[in-house]
């Protein structure tokens, strides 16, 4: 006896079915608010990543000087350091709502006065570093309060798939940013970068002020001090499993991240002009690239429940890309090897926010996402400085693949320490 042939509304219905295994988990943005933050981080992608472009070009353009370019990276780190902590801690006390409009309003502004200064062809380079701090300083306070914000518009079992969500955007703008800035630098100038900026930041800002208010938890709106900032530290001190995941992320950001071996390989070792060609290009734009592409098929990240083994393992595989990356002579293996990196990357950041949103209690997520700002952002500048001196010492090819090594024997030593995240499992619905 032979059975019924399947039919065709029962196939499609199981491709459905696996596609919504395999792609983005849309989930979060069937809820309103969530869908308006999503789609402010959307339009601000691409405008961010044509100033983080227009600013060193500019430095370079009135300087002649990459010392002077090299500047822009300690002139951004030093306000992100102490903003982004003390910005955690105004996020922990006053309306978050409120604190995104002001600080969206506050870096809009300085975009608009960056265009100025290059419309006008003021000629100052030191005027577009003090914007850039001040640009880098609301930029420190604003993302502590939009990630600590997730948590308060999202249920928990939807936490990894929103983060997925908004990382994936970023991503895409950290991919296209660049190249559409190098199109329209010569075809509209680069004053045109920083005005574009306003114009999706003003954008940004209607969908902000549409969130509904989100005041704290344990109180009225307060000032917010120095002992807010120490009470957050130690209430890390107290959370092994969040304290672990900064000490992962650190790991990989400082042995494994090789953008500063970039430049130097990609015209010794993959053969470009000194000018620069086509190399720096790929290999810059291949970890965030590989980024989105798993962002984009990250259905699979909400039904794994062990998030701890799941952010180990990815930064084991983050270390053996970086690794390969570093023994590769082919530029195409290169650029492989660099985005599966990326990808390997996202997977670490997508849980790791997770698990900071859930195991914080929310009078304390502001604050802790001061922290991962801080460790998210000096972590590669930490990395440019060890890599840059150990490429001056051993080669990029050591440096890179010694690194990558590095980071799979320090993490997983690291859980040995802190077993409590090698454990951790997400709350079930």
């Amino acid at each position: 006896m032979t059975s019924e042939p399947e039919t065709l509304p029962s196939r499609s219905g199981r491709v459905r079915s696996l596609l919504g295994r395999i792609i983005v988990d849309t989930r979060p943005l069937k809820i309103p608010a969530f869908r308006r933050l999503w789609l402010s981080t959307v339009v601000t992608a691409v405008g961010t990543q044509l100033t983080a472009v227009a600013v060193p070009k500019q430095v370079f353009d009135l300087t002649g000087s990459s010392a002077y370019v090299g500047l822009t990276g300690l002139v951004a780190l030093v306000p992100l350091l102490i903003f982004g902590l003390w910005g955690g801690a105004v996020a922990d006390a006053v309306d978050r709502r409120k604190l995104l409009v002001v600080t969206n309003v506050l870096v809009a502004v300085t975009s608009a006065l960056l265009w100025l200064q290059a419309f006008l062809n003021f000629g100052s380079v030191w005027l577009v570093l003090g914007l850039l701090a001040v640009n880098q300083a609301l930029f420190a306070i604003n993302m502590p309060t939009r990630g600590a914000v997730v948590a308060r518009l999202v249920p928990d079992e939807l936490l990894p798939s929103a983060n997925a969500l908004s990382s994936t955007m970023s991503t895409f703008g950290a991919v296209f940013g660049p190249l559409l800035a190098g199109a329209l630098i010569p075809v509209l100038g680069l004053s045109t970068l920083y005005l574009i900026d306003v114009v999706a930041l003003t954008i940004t800002l209607v969908a902000v002020w549409r969130l509904p208010a989100i005041p704290p938890l344990n109180g009225p709106s307060r000032r917010a001090g120095v002992s807010d900032v120490i009470d957050g530290f130690k209430y890390l001190a107290t959370k092994k499993v969040l304290l672990a995941s900064f000490v992962a992320d650190i790991i990989a950001m400082v042995f494994g991240m090789p953008r500063a071996l970039i430049p130097e390989m990609a015209e010794r070792t993959f053969g470009d002009p000194p000018g620069g060609g086509p190399a720096l290009g790929w290999l810059y734009a291949a970890l965030p690239a590989g980024a989105m592409l798993i962002g984009l098929f990250s259905g699979w990240l909400t039904r794994i429940p062990r998030q701890g083994v799941a952010v180990v393992v990815a930064i084991c595989a983050w270390g053996a890309a970086v690794a390969a990356f570093g023994l590769a002579h082919s530029l195409w293996l290169a650029v492989v090897f660099m985005a599966l990196a990326g990808a390997a990357d996202m997977v670490s950041a997508v849980y790791r926010m997770a698990i900071l949103q859930v195991a914080t209690t929310d009078e304390m997520r502001g604050r802790l996402q001061g922290v991962f700002t801080v460790v998210v952002a000096g972590g590669p500048r930490v990395a440019d400085l060890v890599h840059g001196w150990g490429a001056a010492a051993f080669g990029t090819a050591a440096a890179a693949s010694v690194g990558g090594v590095l980071v799979i024997v320090c993490v997983c030593a690291s859980m040995f320490l802190l077993p409590a995240f090698w454990r951790y499992r997400a709350p079930t619905a």
